[in-house]
Parts: C-alpha cells; sequence; structure tokens
C-alpha cells in the first residue's frame, strides 16, 4: 500500500534528502573527504581497478585517494558530488606543442581507452614536489599503464634510511632521481651508499628541475646564474623579473611544458631510465 500523494515513497518530500550537486574534479581544486576531513587539491582524477577515484593532497604534502561517492566531500562547507572532468577536445593535426595524435606527453604511442594498472611494489622517487609534477606531466599516461607510481622524498640526505624501510626485493625495486648529481658531490656519494642490483639512482645535472625546462619553451633566453649562498629560487625570480612568489614562478614554468619537446634531453634519458629499470620482467 502506498499513498496517493507521496508514491511508492512514503517519505514526504520535504525530508527526502536532495541530491548534491555535481562539481567536476579539476586538478587543484580543495575539498574535504566527508568521512575522513581530510582536506587537500585535486591532483589527479582517474578510473582505477576499483572504480573511478580522487587522489588529494593535503598542505603537508600527503597525497591520500578516495572514491568518487555521491555526497562524498565538502566544497566551501557545501556537500557536492565530486564528478570525473570531461575529456579535453582532441587538438587539431599539428595545433599547438603537444605530442600531436595518438601520442602521449613523453611520445609514447597513446592507448586508447587503456585502464590504469594495478599499482606495482616498484617505486621511482624523485627529491621533490616540482620534479613529481613534472614527470606526472610529461609521463602521466605512460605510469599509470605501467601501474607505476611517483613519490617524492623532499631531498635526499635521508636517502639510504628511506631505501632500508622500502626494502627491495624481487619484484620490488627502486628507482631514484636525484638533482645536481655530479662526480665529486655529497649527491654521489650517497647515491654510491645505496645502488645495487634493485636501486638504481640516476640524475640530471641541474641545480634544481626548474633548468631541465627548456628555457625556450618558458619565453626567456636563458636560465640565469645564481651565485653561491642565495637562494636559488629566489635568485632566478630576482633576475628574470618576476615576483618573488616561488609557487607562483614555479605555475608559470610548469604551464610552459606541453609535452617531452619542453624538456631538457639530460632529464629525459634519466626518466625513461628509471621507467625502464622499475618495470623490467624479473628474471626466475
Amino acid at each position: 500500500m502506498h499513498s496517493r500523494q507521496y508514491g511508492p515513497d512514503l517519505t514526504p518530500p520535504w525530508k527526502r534528502q536532495q541530491p548534491a550537486p555535481e562539481v567536476a574534479a579539476e586538478r587543484d581544486l580543495v575539498v574535504e573527504e566527508v568521512s575522513t576531513g581530510f582536506c587537500g587539491a585535486v591532483v589527479r582524477c582517474e578510473k582505477t581497478a576499483e572504480g573511478l577515484t580522487v587522489t588529494l593532497e593535503d598542505r603537508f604534502g600527503k597525497h591520500r585517494v578516495f572514491p568518487l561517492t555521491p555526497r562524498g566531500f565538502l566544497l566551501e562547507g557545501r556537500v557536492v558530488t565530486l564528478v570525473r572532468p570531461a575529456a579535453p577536445a582532441p587538438a587539431r593535426q599539428g595545433a599547438g606543442a603537444g605530442a600531436g595524435a595518438g601520442r602521449t606527453a613523453s611520445g609514447s604511442i597513446a592507448v586508447p581507452g587503456a585502464r590504469a594498472r594495478v599499482a606495482r611494489e616498484s617505486r621511482i622517487y624523485v627529491e621533490g614536489r616540482h620534479d613529481a609534477e613534472l614527470v606526472e606531466r610529461v609521463w602521466g599516461d605512460d605510469l599509470r599503464i605501467e601501474g607505476v607510481v611517483v613519490e617524492y622524498l623532499e631531498g635526499i640526505d635521508d636517502l639510504p634510511a628511506i631505501v632500508a624501510e622500502f626494502a627491495p626485493g624481487p619484484g620490488r625495486r627502486l628507482g631514484v632521481l636525484v638533482d645536481h648529481l655530479l662526480p665529486g658531490t655529497k649527491e654521489q656519494r650517497i647515491a654510491a651508499r645505496v645502488t645495487g642490483d634493485r636501486v638504481l639512482v640516476v640524475g640530471h645535472p641541474y641545480v634544481d628541475i626548474w633548468q631541465a625546462v627548456k628555457p625556450g619553451s618558458v619565453g626567456i633566453p636563458g636560465w640565469p646564474a645564481v651565485p653561491r649562498g642565495e637562494v636559488w629560487k629566489e635568485g632566478i625570480c630576482r633576475r628574470l623579473g618576476w615576483p618573488l612568489d616561488t609557487p607562483a614562478a614555479w605555475k608559470r614554468i610548469l604551464a610552459s611544458v606541453h609535452s617531452y619537446k619542453d624538456l631538457e634531453p639530460q632529464l629525459l634519458a634519466k626518466v625513461e631510465e628509471l621507467i625502464d629499470f622499475v618495470t623490467v620482467p624479473e628474471t626466475p
């Protein structure tokens, strides 16, 4: 038996829970997950073996992954349902500086409709957040297909302890990308201590990952020289006439990267080497 006024649902209309507005999980959107209270900016939204998920990064750089469930998040104190952003329209043939039709940003052949692989135990570690964001921007599609997770260390002084905690072994390889890895440096000595059959440490010659972006892509004639003793990133901003705001400067640099063509070859080769290392099949 049911009410003619309310239909099969006997709940009066004024007591029914209204559907939450849908909001696209665009990168850098700041939301709070309702069940845990975890607040962070959207890093990525993707389809995994468990369904649609969103990765949030809090103000300390910690990442957490949550399923996209109805009424699962708060946006400015309001309950919302996050949804996957609409895919951008395909670029015209030859337009822009991107990787081109049928290619990922790294230049690999794209696999339409490919699902992200369940994450491997093997990992790639990079020094900082900017390194991780640059690797994601160019190699993100490739890494998801391969099931490789990239994490950042905030420096490599504690790398021996981090490697010991990671416990490399069969099917569990670790690749590490280091800034300014030159003979005779502290970085080179630390790398030598941890390198082994299942640990590979490689590096580029640049003081910071910023320099691995081609100056022409950023719209500058070259990366200025900054004297020892001066904070390097602040020195770059001063000499380029940019506001003394390194997060804003990095956003400007990252926005100029559309594909591998915007990066220096020394970085390209090292990242590709790491991906090959952590995805190589183990010999019986």
